[in-house]
C-alpha cells in the first residue's frame, strides 16, 4: 500500500537505528544520549521528566516558576488517580514575564509561596526551575530554603530546567527531590516504585500483594502522599516497574538506606507472573507458595480469554514507541502473546541493556530506534507495514494521519492494562483499533490523494 512519502533519515541519526540482521549480529544501537539538534525529538524536556515523576503524589502543591505556558503541563494531560487528596489536580505559577527576566524572578518566587502557604497550609511544596530559570540564574535553593524557615514546611526545590539534559535528568532531578525522609529502623513491607497510577494500576497491584500478605509502605508516585515519601527509608524492599525514571531513586536508596531493589513489570501475563515470583523471592522465604498457585490460576484463565482475540489479531504487525526500554519489552512480550509481529519498536529514554534485550526478541528485519522523530516513525511503520501503533499523546496524531491504529499506553487512557485485567483490557483495546472499518476508508482516502 502506498501511504504517502517522507524525509529520509538524517545521517546523524543513523547510528540510532537498527535494523536487526542475521548478517550483522554484533551492531548494537547508540543510545543515553542527548536528542540531536534538528532532528524534533519525541522525547520530552526536562522539566518534562521531572513533573512526570512528582505530579502524583496526591497532597503537593507544585510551583512552576517560569512562564505561564510551561505551567499548561497539569494533571489534565498527565493523568493519575488518587483515593485521597485532589491537590495535586491544581498547578501554579510564577508567571514570570519580560522584566522578571531582566531583574530576576526571585521576589516574585518567594511570594508565590507566601501566597500558597497563607492560603492553603500545605505540608509539601514542589519548585520547578523552567528553561528560562536556568538561563537567568535564580537561586532556587535559596528561595526554598528560606520559605522552609519562614513557613515551617516542607518546600523542595527541582533542578529541571529544559537546557540543562533531556527528559532523564529530569527524572534524576525529581529523584533527588524524593529523598525526603532520614534513615531510620527498617520494619516490614516494601515500596512501589514508578507506577503512576494512570487509570488504577497501582491499585490493582496492591490488592494482589495485600493477598500475599505484604504491605506497601510507599508507593512512588502514584497514589502516594507527603508522609509516605518520608517514611520510605523503612522498607525492606524496593520494586521498580518504571525502569527509566525510577532506578536511580532505587540505587540512591540502596546507597542512603540500604534498601535494596528489584526491577518488575506487571503488563502482560508473562511478565506479570515473573514479577510477583521475583517479589516473592526477594523478601525470602516468609511468604507461602498458595499465591503462586493463585496468580498460575489467573494466567491461565487469561490466556483462555485471549483466544478470541489471538484469532482476530493473528499475523498483524505492531509497532511500538514508548518512554522506557522496560515498557517496550513488555509490550513485545505481549504481541507475541497475542500472536502478532513487532516490526518497529522505539523508546525515548531506552538503556543499551534493555535494546540488547529487545533485539533478543524481535525477529529479524525488525527496526529499533533510540530517540526517535516523526518523520523516522512514519517512514519505518510506512516500510514495514504496520497495523497499530502503541504509544502515547504525541504518537496520536501521526498514527491517524497515517491511518494507522493506535493504541494510547500513557497519560491519557481510562482503564488499567496491567496484570491479568488489563491484559484482556490491553487485547481488546488492540482488537477494536486494528480491526475497525474506519482505516479502510481513510486508507482509500489517503491513496485517492497521493494518486491525484
Amino acid at each position: 500500500m502506498n501511504r504517502g512519502c517522507c524525509l529520509e533519515t538524517l545521517d546523524e541519526r543513523k547510528e540510532f537505528i537498527l535494523e536487526k540482521n542475521s548478517s550483522d549480529k554484533n551492531k548494537i544501537i547508540d543510545c543515553e544520549k542527548n536528542s540531536i539538534a534538528g532532528s524534533i525529538s519525541q522525547r520530552a524536556c526536562v522539566y518534562c521528566g521531572a513533573r512526570v515523576v512528582l505530579n502524583p503524589i496526591t497532597d503537593a502543591y507544585h510551583i512552576v516558576h517560569g512562564p505561564i505556558g510551561c505551567a499548561v503541563y497539569t494533571w489534565d494531560i498527565r493523568g493519575s488517580l488518587s483515593s485521597r487528596e485532589e491537590v495535586y489536580r491544581n498547578s501554579f505559577s510564577t508567571d514570570l514575564r519580560e522584566e522578571d527576566i531582566i531583574f530576576g524572578g526571585e521576589k516574585k518566587l518567594a511570594a508565590a509561596i507566601d501566597e500558597i502557604a497563607a492560603k492553603h497550609s500545605p505540608k509539601l511544596i514542589f519548585v520547578y526551575a523552567t528553561c528560562v530559570v536556568g538561563v537567568i540564574g535564580d537561586d532556587l535553593e535559596a528561595v526554598c530554603k528560606e520559605a522552609e524557615r519562614k513557613h515551617n514546611i516542607k518546600v523542595v526545590p527541582v533542578q529541571s530546567s529544559g537546557f540543562a539534559g533531556n527528559k532523564k535528568d529530569g527524572y534524576k532531578a525529581a529523584c533527588h527531590a524524593l529523598l525526603l525522609g532520614p534513615k531510620v529502623e527498617k520494619k516490614k513491607g516494601i515500596n512501589f516504585l514508578g507506577d503512576f497510577n494512570l487509570a488504577g494500576e497501582m491499585w490493582i497491584v496492591t490488592s494482589y500483594l495485600k493477598q500475599l500478605g505484604i504491605e506497601v509502605n510507599a508507593k512512588i508516585t502514584g497514589d502516594s502522599t507527603f508522609e509516605e515519601i518520608k517514611n520510605a527509608a523503612k522498607s525492606e524492599l524496593n520494586i521498580v516497574q518504571c525502569a527509566g525514571s525510577m532506578t536511580y531513586l532505587a540505587k540512591q536508596m540502596e546507597k542512603e538506606y540500604g534498601i535494596p531493589f528489584i526491577d518488575v513489570s506487571f503488563y502482560g501475563i508473562e511478565d506479570t507472573v515473573t514479577s510477583f515470583e521475583k517479589v516473592i523471592e526477594a523478601l525470602g522465604d516468609k511468604y507461602n507458595e498458595e499465591f503462586l498457585d493463585l496468580i498460575k490460576k489467573e494466567a491461565l484463565e487469561t490466556e483462555k480469554s485471549l483466544m478470541t482475540y489471538k484469532e482476530l489479531l493473528k499475523d498483524k504487525k505492531a509497532a511500538i514507541y514508548v518512554g522506557g526500554g522496560f515498557k517496550a519489552i513488555s509490550l513485545i512480550k505481549q504481541f507475541n502473546e497475542l500472536g502478532m509481529k513487532t516490526v518497529m519498536v522505539g523508546t525515548q529514554t531506552g538503556k543499551r541493556n534493555e535494546y540488547e534485550t529487545i533485539k533478543s526478541l524481535v525477529d529479524e528485519g525488525t527496526v529499533i530506534l533510540d530517540d526517535s522523530n516523526p518523520s523516522e516513525l512514519e517512514k519505518f511503520m510506512k516500510e514495514k507495514g504496520a497495523d497499530i501503533l502503541v504509544g502515547g499523546v504525541k504518537e496520536r496524531p501521526l498514527a491517524y494521519k497515517l491511518g494507522i491504529a493506535f493504541c494510547d499506553h500513557n497519560h491519557e487512557r481510562k482503564h488499567p492494562l496491567n496484570c491479568f485485567e488489563g491484559s484482556i483490557n490491553f487485547a481488546q483495546e488492540v482488537h477494536t483499533s486494528v480491526n475497525s472499518p474506519v482505516w479502510k476508508s481513510i486508507r482509500k482516502e489517503l491513496r485517492d490523494v497521493h494518486e491525484d
